[in-house]
């Protein structure tokens, strides 16, 4: 399981010319649904394992020593370097109606979405992969995979987002989500997969 934690690195203050050894510091951050993952911190032949939210390791003489933090003194610690980080890469796939470039109505909701995270972000960096079912040439598909790459592209343009932040690509019937046989038609096939950073 990945882990989010935070590490903080503090330069001792220089005393009678000699320069003491830098402190490191781990936070283990929780996930966004509240659990955790886990980290081990090593130092020299000493170990810890950071495997709950707001676990803390700080390193010391004899290896690293645990404590806990609270989600109030991370916030009042770190808080601007928390502020800083870039939003988390999210996912959306939208459908199209058959031979179409087209979304389907059940689609419109996470087109929906998908515009909504766009006005979170000022300076997103969008990848729309575009996929065909196996009905049709590979040349056809080819080509209607990525025109339904750049419908979503066209459509993010409308909205405020500069074209040079969208890659768009097309990848035919070459990548099904749902294995088919040729010639058979699968909704699920007919998508363009959305990735935002």
């Amino acid at each position: 399981m990945s882990a989010r934690f935070l590490i903080v690195f503090t330069l001792a203050a220089l005393a009678a010319g000699c320069a003491s050894t830098p402190t490191d510091r781990v936070v283990l951050l929780p996930h966004a649904d509240g659990t955790a993952g886990a980290v081990v911190v090593k130092q020299g032949e000493h170990q810890a394992v950071l495997d709950s939210p707001y676990a803390s390791a700080r390193s010391s003489s004899k290896g690293p020593t645990t404590s806990r933090e609270t989600e109030e003194s991370v916030k009042q610690q770190f808080g601007a370097a928390l502020g800083a980080q870039a939003p988390a890469p999210k996912s959306f796939t939208v459908y199209f109606q058959l031979n179409s470039d087209e979304f389907t109505d059940e689609s419109k909701a996470a087109v929906d979405n998908l515009l909504r995270e766009m006005a979170q972000r000022p300076s997103p960096e969008i990848t729309a992969i575009g996929h065909t079912d196996r009905l049709g040439s590979d040349q056809v598909n080819d080509a209607l995979s990525l025109q339904r790459a750049e419908r979503v592209k066209e459509l993010l343009v409308k909205r405020g987002v500069a074209a040079d932040r969208i890659s768009v690509a097309g990848r035919g019937e070459r990548e099904p989500l749902i294995a088919t046989a040729d010639e058979v038609a699968e909704p699920r096939n007919r998508r363009v997969e959305i990735n935002v950073r």
